[in-house]
């Protein structure tokens, strides 16, 4: 009997701090800090997940953005190499010996006070690089495109934008069949 009323007390005094809890939650209200164009400046941690033909890849890579540039200076090229080069393990030896991909991407930014946000009208560039095909160094041309606006979120501070490679070219060979790869970073950290 006596751990019943024990056990009901218990209860009955967890009811009542996690009431008052909520109470106090409601009190504090948040109250955000207006965001600036010049906030989305910084170097940024972010997880870009790529898309391909059913296929998801995600990597933790570094980015900056300033001066209306985002410039990742070691893109990752995995899927773009894999396109090319059908072969697995030829594409990962290629892989192994590509080096630094540097990709930028420009973009045009638009305060959104209602909403407390930046939005980007990106403008991604082609991203060119040279590869080992069949034993001959040839050019990599990747066409990229936007088909949405992009985010510096004022509530987390982080930056969020999508874009796609619409079509690859080797030497002055477009690469067919092709499924377009999209890119992603959902989220991302700022530095």
């Amino acid at each position: 009997m006596k751990i019943k009323k024990v056990l009901h007390f218990l209860m009955l005094a967890a009811i009542a701090v996690s009431g008052m809890s909520l109470i106090s939650c409601l009190e504090d209200q948040y109250t955000p800090i207006p965001v600036k164009l010049s906030d989305v400046d910084g170097n940024y941690k972010a997880r870009l997940v790529t898309f391909q033909g059913g296929k998801i890849n995600e990597k933790i890579t570094d980015f900056n953005a300033k001066d209306s540039l985002i410039t990742f200076k070691d893109f990752p090229a995995r899927e773009v190499v894999k396109t090319i080069i059908t072969d697995p393990a030829k594409a990962d030896t290629v892989l192994a010996h590509l080096g630094k991909v540097e990709y930028k991407i420009k973009f045009k930014s638009k305060l959104n006070t209602e909403q407390n946000v930046v939005e980007l009208a990106l403008e991604p560039q082609v991203m060119a690089f040279q590869i080992p095909v069949e034993g001959v160094t040839k050019n990599i041309s990747v066409k990229m495109s936007a088909k949405q606006k992009g985010f510096y979120v004022g509530y987390d501070t982080s930056l969020r934008f999508a874009w796609e490679a619409e079509k690859i070219t080797v030497g002055e060979t477009e690469v067919t069949p092709y499924q377009i790869i999209k890119y992603e970073v959902p989220i991302s950290i700022k530095n």
